[in-house]
């Protein structure tokens, strides 16, 4: 039988615990003590906690970057959980709203992130660009330079032929 909330909660235990928001990604990472410092170095992230396993792989481990959480584990193909370089790909992308979105992308590169989409000002409103991390995940980063209506961004995006 599965106990009443009153059963298993207390009043203090909210739904989605302090720090945290209603989405969180996961990543799945082949070398995820590399990825934690990668993301140290490229985009500032802070280690919250770390659960390794008797095997010494990282089960579980969140970061911050931001304002926001990233959970992450080590790649373990006897969890089902394979990284985007065993899926021979990602199709999602992780976005970061940054105040400068120059520097953050450089730093990304320095710290060994492959340029996917160059920088630049966008139709929308946002100066962005995407980076590959050496673990196979996908970056947008991106800083809100100027407000477009709606009507214009209809208007560029068929001037682009989309």
């Amino acid at each position: 039988m599965k106990p009443t909330t009153e059963e298993n909660s207390s009043s203090s235990t909210k739904p989605v615990p302090m720090g945290m928001h209603t989405v969180t990604p996961h990543l799945i990472c082949a070398g995820a003590a590399d990825a934690i410092e990668f993301y140290r170095k490229a985009f500032g992230a802070v280690e919250r906690s770390r659960m390794p396993g008797s095997d010494g792989k990282l089960m579980h481990v969140s970061i911050q970057i931001g304002d926001s959480v990233i959970m992450l584990n080590e790649e373990n193909p006897n969890w089902g959980a394979f990284g985007p370089k065993a899926l021979k790909g990602s199709p999602s992308s992780i976005h970061l709203y940054v105040e400068d979105a120059d520097s953050v992308f450089e730093q990304a590169v320095r710290a060994g992130a492959k340029v996917t989409m160059p920088l630049d000002d966008m139709f929308w409103g946002d100066r962005y660009g995407k980076v590959e991390d050496p673990f196979g995940h996908h970056w947008s980063i991106g800083t809100h330079v100027r407000d477009v209506s709606p009507e214009e961004m209809q208007t560029a995006m068929k001037q682009m032929g989309s």
